[in-house]
């Protein structure tokens, strides 16, 4: 018998049984869906998370203190840059853009007309916004001599100036009380909106050195920095900065190349060691995803087995009209795959369509993996002729006799 005629009969077999052939393939269905959608949540999430950290800034190096100098016990330092080291750090430094330090606290402000509870106060510099690729929609920024003076100026983010003052322009030369410390409105920047967890519109950035001398931070930390930013003038230039800042601050801090005292993280290797954490919940994902596929293959299996059974003399019938064993098992192997197939192709509707909406709707975002696509059908396929050959097999194994003669 030909493989097209075989084929002709395996369907006819399959819509003698509509409905028990529809809920076969529910299994593949929802385990073609998973592997799309899973691998869609778990892109997503390594997405989002290189976003964030891409939202620091253009070409990011960030240099932050990995252990305390001068040893254990009374006058040991931490090996931490301070404000004044900025300076230098610039003035030495080839190829870079900017060089800025932040420094955050949470107050309440107010203003004329209006207050806001618990704003985000970022302290900062004038690189800021080289360094963050953030842009003054109005007025100014922080500049130098109001970090030499901590002056009492602000700039504010854009849903502040609009909220305290109904516009960008409004703010400017208006006056906001930030905690205890009056200040007066120099500029407002751009509209960034949302970007990983942080609302960059709904902060407020004086110089650093006022959060030094007026919030808490002056009384443990002194002018001691935290984390350091410089910015590459370019990817290329990212590996000559590198080296030439490592030696910039070894002198700075009086360390030496065995034990530096700092570390230079850039955007790559967070987002890679971020990548390396999330790929145990991918792999985790995954082997849900290809569980739901097994159990779609083992009640592809059954409902085959099933039917073996049921037609076992439509099985010895044509035998005794000449069919061949393998023309048997053919047949009901190309059920158990034609089943596999329908329910990959609706399983590939459903995951894809699932990721959107979910993307589209929820909060957890989705990316869809391009590869998942033919990897779940491929899988579909082979769990058909895998959990389908023993059925198969077993249908081509009946006696044409006792067949003919079962009720």
């Amino acid at each position: 018998m030909s493989f097209l005629k075989t084929l002709k009969v395996a369907w006819e077999g399959l819509m003698m049984n509509k409905a028990r052939s529809l809920l076969t393939t529910l299994g593949v269905i929802i385990g073609v869906a998973a592997v799309i959608v899973m691998l869609a949540v778990s892109a997503g999430a390594e997405a989002e998370i290189a976003d964030q950290i891409n939202a620091l800034g253009a070409n990011l190096i960030m240099i932050m203190p990995s252990f305390t100098r001068g040893g254990f016990g009374p006058g040991a330092m931490p090996a931490t840059l301070v404000y004044d080291d900025l300076a230098e750090i610039e003035s030495r430094m080839t190829n870079i853009l900017g060089v800025s330090a932040e420094q955050t606290t949470t107050q309440d402000v107010k203003a004329a007309d209006g207050s806001l509870s618990d704003v985000s106060i970022v302290g900062t510099t004038p690189g800021f916004t080289a360094v963050r690729e953030y842009k003054v929609a109005a007025g100014r920024f922080i500049i130098a001599t109001d970090n030499e003076n901590a002056a009492k100026v602000a700039v504010l983010g854009y849903d502040v100036a609009t909220e305290l003052f109904g516009s960008a322009e409004a703010a400017i030369g208006q006056w906001v009380k930030v905690g205890d410390a009056k200040c007066t409105v120099v500029g407002v920047m751009a509209s960034k909106g949302v970007v990983g967890n942080t609302d960059y519109d709904s902060r407020i950035y004086i110089p650093i050195t006022l959060v030094f001398k007026k919030f808490t931070w002056a009384r443990f930390g002194g002018d001691r920095l935290s984390v350091v930013y410089v910015s590459a003038a370019s990817k290329d230039a990212m590996g000559s900065v590198m080296a030439e800042l490592k030696t910039v601050v070894m002198k700075i801090l009086g360390t030496t190349a065995t034990a530096p005292g700092f570390s230079l993280t850039t955007q790559e290797s967070i987002i890679t060691a971020q990548a390396s954490t999330t790929e145990t919940f991918r792999n985790l994902l995954g082997w849900v995803a290809a569980i739901s596929l097994v159990v779609g293959g083992i009640g592809i299996m059954n409902i085959m087995l099933v039917s073996v059974s049921e037609r076992t003399r439509e099985i010895g019938l044509r035998q005794a009209l000449g069919a061949r064993p393998r023309d048997v098992q053919l047949q009901f192997l190309l059920e158990a795959f034609v089943l596999s197939l329908l329910g990959g192709l609706a399983g590939i509707a459903v995951g894809v369509g699932g990721s959107l909406l979910f993307d589209a709707l929820g909060t957890m975002r989705t990316e869809i993996v391009a590869a998942s696509i033919p990897l779940s059908f491929g899988a579909s396929a082979a769990v058909g002729i895998f959990f389908g050959y023993y059925p198969a097999t077993k249908a081509a194994q009946l006696d044409p006799i006792v067949a003919l003669r079962h009720e």
